[in-house]
């Protein structure tokens, strides 16, 4: 598998990034070569052209089409983080639901 490269939006940036610290440990100990980062939403254009899946928070679920307009333009996927992963900070979940998501849209 190339390296993938997952991002995760939430507003600030603050909850997601933690959630994409435990994705990381998990990709890491699934020796799975995958990046996981988490932007404010301000950052999300930028970093776009990196991206092979955009995750947004449950919170963010209102703007999908939004997100998903922004998206199309490099063929990224976009999808909400189930509440269930995102508030108990499951990233085991979270990459497989990624991973998952990147493999249906490939």
């Amino acid at each position: 598998m190339a390296q993938k490269h997952i991002y995760l939006c939430c507003g600030g940036g603050l909850s997601s990034g933690f959630l994409a610290q435990k994705a990381r440990g998990a990709a890491k100990k699934e020796k799975l070569d995958v990046t996981v980062e988490a932007k404010s939403e301000s950052e999300v254009t930028t970093f776009l052209p990196k991206m092979d899946i955009l995750c947004i928070g449950p919170h963010y679920a209102f703007r999908l089409d939004a997100f998903r307009e922004i998206a199309a333009p490099y063929k990224v996927p976009v999808i909400v983080i189930p509440e269930d992963i995102y508030s108990m900070l499951d990233g085991h979940g979270l990459l497989q639901l990624a991973l998952n998501e990147i493999e249906k849209t490939a």
